[in-house]
């Protein structure tokens, strides 16, 4: 089975995507495009799966962070080993050859390009990260590696949808509290004491507020949509257990 990314138009003329899970090697629960290397899956069927990605992306090497929740991001210059993996969860760089990418299970992933600077990031965004402002920090970074921010471009990938993220009340003050404004990402759940929260949407409006060049929302719930994504929440919902994870990854091409 080939693989078979997702992609943006705010992104076109770069090599990415938002990966699904099929295309890999993986087997049982993490059927078949499993890269996450903190799962419980096979490491060797994890590093074949992603040097398939790398190399539809036609990359010399995939890096990805230890994903923390935090809006920390942080600058290649040359690839790591998995033994001096960076905590954070936004990557930039200037370095052809050299694929960034994030990992998800319901998490947002964030792709950006400013193809002309040659300035690519990738960032991990769940509540966490989005609400302390991963996004903001990773522009950041990509401006100081020479990036212009209007035009810096950013999709969002596929990730938990506003119909599927049920939240507490005490989750909603904590945004509404920091921002009035930020009740509109949020209407009742049929359940009391809950509410659905609209992540994308949020973060929607937060890139927005950046004054890049452009973003978009590549428009997909992973809970409800066992069969293209892997879902933590929809494994928690189900009693829990471990759960695979799915890369989304951008590159500047080495020619």
């Amino acid at each position: 089975m080939s693989l078979s990314p997702l992609t943006s138009p705010q992104l076109a003329g770069l090599p990415h995507g938002f990966f699904t899970r099929k295309g890999g090697i993986s087997k049982g629960i993490y059927d078949s495009l499993n890269c996450g290397l903190g799962s419980d899956d096979n490491p060797i069927a994890v590093g074949e799966n992603r040097s398939r990605v790398a190399k539809y992306l036609g990359a010399d090497q995939l890096l990805t962070v230890h994903q923390i929740h935090s809006p920390d991001v942080v600058t290649v210059t040359e690839p790591w080993t998995r033994e001096n993996t960076p905590k954070a969860d936004g990557l930039v760089t200037k370095v052809p050859g050299i694929a960034l990418g994030v990992l998800a299970a319901d998490c947002a992933p964030l792709l950006f390009a400013d193809k002309d600077a040659g300035v690519i990031g990738a960032a991990h965004a769940g509540w966490r990260g989005a609400f302390g402002g991963v996004a903001a920090r990773t522009v950041e970074a990509m401006v100081a590696l020479g990036a212009k921010r209007g035009s810096i471009r950013c999709a969002i990938g596929p990730c938990i949808g506003p119909a599927s993220y049920e939240v507490s009340l005490d989750f909603m003050n904590t945004f509404v509290e920091a921002d009035e404004g930020n009740v509109e990402f949020f209407i009742p759940a049929e359940r009391d004491g809950h509410a659905m929260f609209d992540l994308p949407g949020y973060l929607l409006k937060q890139i927005g507020k950046l004054r890049i060049g452009g973003v978009e929302w590549v428009e997909a719930d992973t809970l409800p949509d066992d069969a293209r994504f892997f879902s933590y929440r929809r494994v928690t919902l189900a009693g829990g257990g471990d759960y695979g994870r799915q890369i989304s990854a951008i590159c500047l091409p080495t020619a």
